[in-house]
């Protein structure tokens, strides 16, 4: 299911993770080379993600919402 990001954070290994509009997180990590998302390591470039749709695999699979 598709859901808006709507802002960030960070879990307990300092990862960032998106806040969903259904209540989830989604990491969204920038680990090279499998995980490239350079854009999470600056303010800027994550709040240029905030309304931009994901896959939300937790709604998907009906899990509780996190938040």
């Amino acid at each position: 299911m598709k859901e808006k990001i709507i802002g960030f954070d960070r879990d307990a290994d300092e990862d960032w993770r998106a806040k969903l509009t259904c209540g989830h997180y989604q990491h969204v990590r920038h680990n090279p080379p499998l995980n490239t998302r350079e854009w999470t390591q600056t303010q800027a470039g994550r709040e240029s993600r905030i309304g931009f749709e994901v896959s939300c695999r937790k709604c998907d699979e009906e899990k509780p919402k996190d938040f």
